[in-house]
């Protein structure tokens, strides 16, 4: 589901952005400036595709704990940009008018590239949103591919909708509705980030304790919860389990799946990907999550959101 919302708004952003150069290059009488307009868009998609494969070459070419390490990185690159992305466009509430006349010095500065570099820019940029994104989904929760389309579709329609039928939406309500979901996916995203690091034996495992009983370990969680024996070799093992300040997740069905409400199963998996939710969290997770979560909503009420006061900055369309 958050693939689906991801995908519709970056999309939408996207086609909002090109939507309102086109209209000005039009009603401007500026129709020779199309031709570079949709060669910016076209470059911009065959160079995030271009990207996204060589990402995933890089991706794949790790093994181990530098995998782990990777993916750590970039979950929590990806939870920066989407901070960012969220405070942006709750900040910017004139961007019409700004686009515009960036237009208008692109046309007037006798630049030949300016219109396919405002196009190729502004696409190239939700391109490479979107590959950072999907990845740290698919790292945490995998990625849905139905799910991506269909917001693909439905950002598209929203943009065709705007300015070829001129149906007016209610882009304010809906940024502001998608931002708050944000804030969860870029707190879960940042979560699950440490999580890796601690795994990739970054981050040291932090909470309970161990001790060598009997050419074993036994490992103690902070709530008292005592583990069955692990071998002398499985310390990491026994690290990891003490760290854990609680485990709700109910056991493994007899077939081999997760039940329902499973971090991993049908409804728990459903709220992991909103939420962020895990049945398990070591303590340094469950202390960057409360922490994320706090911090993103500081940042978006009282940084992004002062400068709004009520306004949309598609309020021009």
């Amino acid at each position: 589901m958050a693939e689906l919302i991801i995908m519709f708004r970056e999309v939408l952003e996207a086609s909002l952005i090109i939507g309102i150069l086109y209209t000005y290059l039009k009603k401007s009488g500026n129709d020779k400036a199309l031709k570079m307009l949709w060669s910016g868009v076209g470059a911009a998609i065959v160079l995030s595709i271009i990207v996204s494969i060589v990402f995933q070459i890089v991706a794949d070419g790790f093994e181990g704990n530098s995998s782990k390490i990777f993916e750590g990185v970039v979950m929590i690159i990806a939870s920066v940009v989407l901070t960012t992305m969220i405070i942006w466009m709750a900040q910017n509430k004139n961007i019409s008018e700004e686009l515009k006349s960036k237009a208008k010095e692109s046309l007037t500065s006798g630049f030949k590239y300016g219109i396919f570099t405002l196009a190729f820019v502004a696409v190239f940029r939700e391109g490479v949103e979107i590959i950072l994104f999907l990845y740290a989904i698919a790292v945490k929760d995998g990625v849905a591919v139905f799910p991506s389309i269909i917001g693909s579709i439905l950002g598209l329609a929203g943009g065709y909708a705007i300015f070829v039928q001129g149906i007016k939406i209610p882009l304010k309500k809906f940024f502001n509705v998608t931002s708050v979901f944000l804030i969860f996916v870029a707190a879960g995203m940042l979560t699950y980030g440490v999580h890796e690091l601690e795994s990739g034996e970054v981050i040291p495992y932090m909470g309970g304790s161990i001790k060598v009983e009997n050419n074993e370990i036994i490992a103690t969680r902070m709530n008292g919860d005592i583990s069955a024996p692990f071998k002398i070799d499985e310390e990491k093992k026994a690290k990891k389990w003490a760290s854990r300040i609680w485990d709700i997740n109910p056991s493994k069905n007899d077939d081999g799946t997760y039940p329902a409400f499973h971090d991993k199963g049908s409804i728990g998996g459903l709220i992991k990907g909103f939420f962020g939710y895990n049945g398990d969290p070591s303590l340094i997770e469950f202390i960057t999550w409360i922490v994320s979560m706090i911090g993103l909503n500081f940042l978006y009420q009282k940084i992004g959101r002062r400068k709004v006061n009520g306004d949309s900055k598609w309020k021009k369309y």
